[in-house]
């Protein structure tokens, strides 16, 4: 079949593909613009380096028989001052994705020199393997053991603190005597076992969310052993429950009433906060009354 275009038909049909060519074009330059756009800036920038804020050291420890992480925060100005030596803080749950780096951004924060509450501090980050097996001590409790059947070997994690993890830190960084060690919820319940049982190893006590529920509440009905120097307890609970809350204040009562001349004692009550976010505010305030206070003496 001959189909018959004259000129006229003739330059419409041209005009057409040419106006579509025309729109494909400008479609696929456009598009080439934006690649190259894209790929100028992406080459824009220069990489210098990763962040970093101190290190991560692997330990083996012969009492627990494993590997422990610990993550360790340094001063900004740690490596110029050869002379100087820092207090440390030993912070429980202490992985990175745990409490390690909202804390030590907080000890950063405080001893900022326009802020100088806190001095410059390291910070030891604890790793956690089993939390529930290190932070207990064996209960008598049948629940206890069923719903943590790991628990009770709260003695040997001391141990490696007083024996492996303390001296492993003195020996490595320039420390100084001061030392603090912070525990929530279970690890609440473990710094709680430490202030009463072996005091010796810290200075500064941040018990916050206490597990002391544990074991039917029997620890914090025992008597802690005596401080032969100043210590500074700090206990803080959230809005958590009614046995939560009641654990923590009678904590407090109980130290309270042992009324001994060298331990000072604060209590909070924060009831803005749950047992998720307490902690961070809980650190806050604790550094900021214990060495606020130190500093106006």
């Amino acid at each position: 079949m001959f189909i018959y275009i004259d000129n006229y038909g003739f330059n419409l049909i041209s005009n057409f593909f040419t106006m579509l060519l025309s729109r494909h074009f400008f479609i696929l330059f456009t598009i080439f613009l934006s690649i190259s756009s894209f790929a100028q800036k992406k080459d824009s920038f220069t990489k210098k380096g990763d962040f970093s804020i101190g290190e991560i050291i692997e330990l083996p420890s012969n009492i627990l028989n494993e590997k422990r992480t610990l993550n360790i925060y340094l001063p900004h100005n740690y490596d110029k001052n050869k002379s100087k030596t820092y207090p440390v803080i030993y912070l429980l749950d202490g992985s990175a994705d745990e409490d390690f780096i909202h804390v030590a951004g907080a000890v950063q924060f405080l001893s900022f020199s326009w802020i100088n509450i806190l001095p410059e501090t390291i910070v030891v980050g604890i790793g956690n393997v089993d939390r529930k097996r290190d932070f207990t001590y064996p209960s008598g409790n049948e629940i206890d053991q069923r719903e943590l059947p790991t628990q009770g070997h709260s003695g040997k994690f001391i141990q490696f603190i007083e024996k492996e993890l303390q001296p492993f830190i003195n020996q490595r960084y320039r420390t100084a005597s001061v030392k603090t060690l912070i525990g929530q919820s279970l690890g609440g319940l473990l710094a709680t076992e430490i202030l009463f049982k072996h005091s010796h190893l810290f200075d500064n006590y941040l018990i916050v969310s206490p597990s002391l529920w544990w074991d039917d509440e029997k620890l914090q009905k025992s008597t802690p052993i005596s401080h032969k120097s100043h210590k500074n307890v700090y206990i803080a609970v959230g809005t958590e429950g009614k046995v939560m809350e009641r654990v923590a204040k009678d904590l407090y009562k109980h130290l309270k009433s042992d009324a001994r001349d060298n331990v000072t004692l604060h209590f909070e009550f924060l009831k803005n906060k749950t047992h998720g976010d307490t902690l961070h505010q809980a650190v806050y305030n604790a550094l900021e009354l214990i060495f606020g206070s130190e500093k106006k003496k």
